[in-house]
């Protein structure tokens, strides 16, 4: 969905001191992309074990406020990470990843996942010992893998759209 607006913000991006350094400089681009892989790995993991531990699927022997305040630090290090890395890329090429559907999806799945995080952090954090959390997490926990597994399949799919 490329309004005037947004058409309008690509060539201006386009047309700055960044996006041509990014361009000449042949190392950029797959560095970004190697560093934002590397930290959506870090993320996905880290919200596997949690939303796994949630469901009642892996880590039964420690408390989910155990495992959420183990692994949730490495979410909130990585986002910042996939966000500057992101950016580098979105003004490498910026008609190519923000007029993209596929790019939009994603974007609007990271968004509802970064909400379902924080929620499903205080729910973790309430949490005494080894309480059941309750159908509405575990149904939060459902979504928090669905939504990250349609992060990285749009993600892809911004190659081919």
């Amino acid at each position: 969905m490329a309004t005037t607006g947004l058409l309008a913000f690509c060539n201006y991006l386009e047309h700055t001191a960044l996006n041509a350094t990014i361009q000449d400089q042949f190392w950029i681009v797959p560095t970004m992309q190697s560093v934002h892989i590397l930290a959506i790995a870090a993320v996905l993991i880290s919200t596997l074990l949690i939303d796994f531990r949630i469901l009642g699927i892996h880590g039964k022997d420690e408390s989910v406020a155990t495992v959420s305040k183990r692994y949730s630090h490495i979410v909130w290090l990585a986002l910042p990470i996939l966000l500057i890395t992101g950016c580098i890329m979105i003004v490498g090429e910026p008609a190519r990843s923000l007029t993209n559907p596929a790019f939009q999806i994603k974007m609007v799945l990271l968004i509802a996942v970064i909400l379902i995080t924080v929620i499903l952090q205080r729910k973790c954090q309430a949490a005494n010992s080894f309480t059941h959390l309750g159908k509405s997490t575990h149904i939060l926990a459902m979504l928090s893998l669905v939504a990250w597994m349609g992060i990285v399949a749009a993600g892809r799919w911004i190659a081919y759209a």
